[in-house]
């Protein structure tokens, strides 16, 4: 098994520390990992990223060559990297925030995320959205359990900001929870899509485990 992600954004958002952490997460569950990023293009407002490997075999190769999770968090990174996604048989998917514009001339299955608006709103803290993120792709990839996740979390992130880190992972957690029952988000409007996910959050009710309000 050889899973690839691709985590971009904008820079200050902390994409680079979520790869670290995903990597860190996959190594303490006895799997092989590596994580790289890209700098330079942040600094004038492009897209940036950070990428990571992890495989139960020998990891030959340490970039992503066909990801099968790509992160964007903005549009601009959403346009970059979006149409290699799927490009070799359409077994990747991309995970965007909620505030980005799909668009169908890009073929890989997309879901869209309130990744940004549950870190400003229900968190309180904007700069936790990188772990939010976290939360999502570890839910929806399952490649390193829930419970490496939380201990790489606490053994990375500033002391003091433990408790806080934590909620946003688990945050992230539930919206994965959300996102699985979510169809393609390109073939809804931006209405609809917020529609379906509290559709999806209601079903699920009475499975909540109250982690974020």
């Amino acid at each position: 098994m050889r899973v690839e992600f691709r985590l971009s954004g904008s820079g200050g958002q902390g994409l680079l520390l979520a790869g670290i952490v995903l990597a860190e997460a996959a190594i303490l569950d006895d799997k092989n990992a590596v994580q790289t990023q890209s700098y330079g293009p942040e600094a004038r407002g492009g897209a940036s990223k950070a990428e990571v490997v992890i495989s139960d075999e020998d990891i030959d190769y340490p970039k992503a060559t066909d990801p099968d999770y790509l992160l964007a968090l903005t549009a601009e990174s959403y346009r970059t990297y979006g149409p290699a996604m799927g490009a070799s048989g359409g077994r990747g998917l991309i995970i965007v925030d909620s505030s980005v514009t799909l668009s169908g001339d890009i073929a890989a299955r997309t879901v869209s995320v309130p990744i940004l608006e549950t870190a400003r709103e229900k968190l309180g803290k904007r700069v936790v959205a990188n772990i939010v993120a976290l939360g999502v792709l570890g839910g929806l990839s399952k490649a390193a359990s829930r419970e490496s996740l939380e201990a790489a979390v606490k053994s990375r992130v500033p002391k003091g900001t433990e408790e806080l880190n934590l909620g946003a992972l688990r945050a992230g957690f539930d919206l994965a929870d959300v996102a699985m029952t979510q169809r393609d988000a390109r073939r809804t409007s931006a209405g609809g899509t917020a529609e379906a996910l509290e559709d999806a959050r209601r079903a699920r009710k009475g499975k909540d485990d109250g982690r974020y309000r």
